[in-house]
């Protein structure tokens, strides 16, 4: 057999070589193999069980394959968990990852990853729509409390204008401005967040020191996103996402506006979708030694590119809806989860954390 032949696993079309106009013996060229070889299929087996009838159900509903509907809905629920719970890979070592994930999924134009994504990600968005209603409810109570509270605050003022007259009770109408100003700030109610899609840094800021846990970011056209960290006066912009990823750290701004706000928590976890020419242009960057190689694209660890079937078939019945409701009963455990109840290790001042089981430090080990 011939090396063309081995190349093409013995199908090349092999023919007589002949002489061409000037006389001289020519080969044809044999065709060329195919530019990428075809990517494996997820098996369905490697999905965690809760969520694999959920996730299979939306597949052959839309007839997508099922990596365009796991690698969103783990890495969604990778964002619920977020820093409430790490692991500590070693045996005795203290070092420590937070499972927070970031991916993409990437697949030309057309193929409904918009769709499938938005399928995957729904039991995030119920969880995101309960706690908006929730806030909604508290938020005219909070208000009525405030306005309260900012009535105590102007007696305690006078108070305090009386104290200093008198040169009496200075200290007492101090505590007592003191206190009515923490109850002020802490009267204002929170809203529980889970996913942002468009926000500056600083605001983002903002929105983690409420919800230490952390978010996640989703963008449908992810280079969008990722050409913004590429402007130039973003590079602090770029520098919290790298850090954001460990989700173990915390992060300082000082803006002459906003002055210091201090975020004690910084997990961040990112999905987005992307066609394969956005990717290829944005990888040579990335590998080419500049400013974009910096590790930022190495750390979307769930990128998948799947082979889409060219056979269709009309699939139209009604969702699973125990599977449905099963996975999202994982979202709503997971969010509710606290470390103690688990047999989480609780140390001050440091995230609470699992290590592997036996079997499973031995596979981490090998």
């Amino acid at each position: 057999m011939s090396l063309i032949e081995e190349i093409h696993g013995g199908a090349a079309e092999v023919r007589e070589p002949k002489p061409n106009a000037a006389g001289a013996w020519t080969k044809p060229p044999a065709t060329l193999p195919p530019e990428l070889p075809l990517a494996p299929a997820l098996p369905a087996e490697l999905i965690p069980e809760p969520l694999r009838p959920w996730i299979c159900d939306i597949s052959e509903r839309m007839q997508v394959p099922l990596d365009f509907v796991a690698p969103p809905a783990v890495t969604a629920l990778s964002s619920v968990v977020g820093r409430s719970v790490g692991i500590r890979p070693k045996r005795h070592d203290s070092w420590l990852v937070v499972p927070n994930l970031w991916g993409e999924l990437i697949s030309r134009p057309g193929l409904q990853k918009s769709p499938a994504v938005a399928e995957a990600t729904k039991p995030l968005r119920r969880l995101a729509l309960a706690a908006q209603d929730k806030f909604e409810a508290s938020s005219a109570d909070a208000k009525a409390k405030a306005e309260i509270l900012k009535l105590q605050l102007e007696a305690a003022k006078q108070d305090a204008r009386d104290a200093v007259k008198s040169g009496q009770g200075i200290e007492l109408a101090q505590d007592r401005i003191s206190q009515v100003t923490r109850d002020l700030e802490q009267a204002a109610p929170t809203e529980r967040r889970y996913m942002v899609n468009d926000s500056t840094v600083e605001k983002l800021g903002e929105l983690l020191k409420e919800n230490p846990r952390g978010l996640l970011l989703f963008r449908d056209e992810l280079i969008g996103f990722l050409r913004t960290l590429d402007k130039t006066g973003r590079e602090a912009d770029r520098a919290f996402y790298l850090e954001a990823w460990g989700g173990d750290g915390s992060f300082d701004y000082d803006r002459i506006g906003r002055g210091t706000i201090h975020v004690p928590a910084v997990t961040v976890s990112i999905f987005g979708n992307m066609t394969p020419g956005r990717l290829r242009s944005y990888i040579s960057g990335a590998l080419d030694g500049g400013g974009q190689d910096d590790g930022l694209l190495q750390r979307f660890q769930v990128a998948v590119w799947p082979e889409v079937e060219s056979e269709w078939q009309n699939v139209d019945r009604y969702p699973d809806t125990d599977a449905k409701n099963r996975a999202f009963e994982v979202f709503q455990a997971l969010d509710r989860l606290e470390p103690a109840s688990i047999g989480a290790t609780m140390e001050d001042g440091e995230i609470p954390y699992l290590r592997f089981a036996p079997d499973a430090q031995e596979l981490f080990d090998e």
